[in-house]
């Protein structure tokens, strides 16, 4: 059994407890002891990292709103044109870029394609590429008309990165689909969105009944459901039919965050306000300040803050990460959220950063097996040149990451 030992490293747990100088032995894929002080004697079998009591070690990043099969592009129709044999080269070697940057877990939120996730998820498991561990999703579910639709009267057929999807019956036979390729996650375009012109995010698209109809099947399956939900009203309907994971929620109004409180012993939000903060403050290559205000994105993230703040309040669990892959926004870069939680919604260090480990690991439905640094958890560790809770834009660059350890595997040994 390969064995490893972290020694004198400063230990971030995300348990909520302060940094401590200490040391952790890893048997198999699993953490067998984290001690505080001076190290123990190992054996001559065991492979020693030495943080030389200045580097820090935390659990792996775990990204809740994955888009692995996007190309950092601001074309989705594109995207939709590209074919699957480049399509699923494109999503492994995003698959081990992920890696590559400490983030060891995602939960997708949508493939773009119908088994792009499928495909790569099962090589990862096979240990036949790199990758994170990866929950799979189905592409955008979405009604004529919403996110993702491109479609026009004289150009009818324009694949992007959804399936478009109308009425009960049909929600119920392509979630069935679905289900039978192999997925893990339905994920469901609730509400419109700041880049549909004729249905903006405070529009609620996907009716009570279909939303339901979705839940029906996937409940008979034992899968999970995530959703795109922006109003308050595509809030509501997702508590309501058991959606696990909501993404965004930035327009949660009094009656949708009494809902939420209400089930936040097994539902979780993910906001993915790092978009918005980037094409605010740092996009002014694609945006002018006419459109920024046009697409009224100052007004949603300020909705974003507000209910961020309501939530934390509330006791809800909020994850970090999200919609990275993007042209304003490039795989790689997915631990700026929790430097945007820190400035703009007022969270500690602590409390931004177990967004991407503690949580993350409870929204894997793998509470007492992944994202806190503690006995008989998984052996997915990042060892951090700094203090990633005083400047978390160390995790954006790659070369900071001196190990990478996924499962008791190491991804990237540190040099000897």
């Amino acid at each position: 059994m390969a064995t490893s030992y972290f020694q004198n490293v400063h230990v971030i747990d995300a348990t909520g407890s302060s940094p401590f100088l200490g040391n952790v032995l890893i048997e198999g894929n699993r953490i067998k002891s984290v001690t505080a002080g001076v190290p123990e004697t190992q054996s001559p079998e065991v492979t020693i990292i030495d943080g030389q009591s200045k580097h820090f070690l935390l659990p792996g990043l775990i990204e809740s709103h994955a888009h692995l099969s996007i190309d950092n592009t601001d074309d989705l129709a594109a995207l939709g044109a590209l074919p699957p044999e480049e399509h699923t080269l494109l999503t492994m070697h995003n698959a081990k870029r992920y890696l590559d940057f400490g983030i060891t877990s995602c939960i997708s939120a949508a493939s773009a394609k119908p088994r792009l996730d499928l495909v790569i998820r099962n090589a990862i498991n096979a240990g036949k590429i790199p990758g994170p561990r990866l929950l799979a999703a189905t592409p955008w579910m979405t009604v004529t008309g919403g996110l993702g639709d491109m479609r026009t009267l004289h150009q009818p057929y324009i694949e992007s990165m959804a399936l478009m999807v109308d009425g009960p019956e049909d929600y119920r036979r392509v979630c069935r689909e679905m289900i039978r390729e192999g997925v893990d996650i339905i994920k469901l375009v609730v509400s419109g969105d700041s880049f549909v012109p004729h249905a903006g995010s405070e529009t609620t698209l996907m009716s009570e009944a279909e939303v339901a109809a979705a839940a029906e099947v996937v409940k008979a399956h034992g899968k999970r459901m995530s959703a795109h939900a922006r109003s308050a009203e595509s809030v509501k309907r997702c508590v309501r039919n058991g959606v696990k994971l909501i993404y965004h929620a930035n327009f949660a109004d009094e009656e949708a965050m009494d809902m939420l409180e209400a089930n936040k012993d097994w539902l979780f939000i993910s906001p993915n306000i790092g978009f918005t903060v980037t094409a605010i403050y740092d996009g002014a290559a694609m945006f002018t300040p006419e459109q920024v205000a046009s697409m009224g994105l100052k007004d949603e993230l300020a909705g974003a803050v507000k209910g961020l703040q309501e939530l934390k309040r509330r006791g809800i669990r909020i994850l970090g990460g999200g919609d990275y892959g993007f042209a304003l926004t490039p795989h790689g870069q997915n631990a700026m959220d929790i430097a945007h939680l820190i400035q703009h919604a007022g969270f500690t260090p602590m409390e931004a950063l177990q967004s991407m480990t503690k949580h993350g690991g409870a929204a894997m439905d793998l509470p007492d097996d992944l994202g806190q640094v503690v006995p008989r958890f998984l052996a997915d560790l990042l060892l951090v040149k700094g203090n990633p809770l005083e400047n978390p834009s160390l995790l954006t660059n790659s070369d900071n990451l001196i190990a990478i350890m996924k499962d008791g595997a190491f991804h990237k040994q540190p040099a000897n």
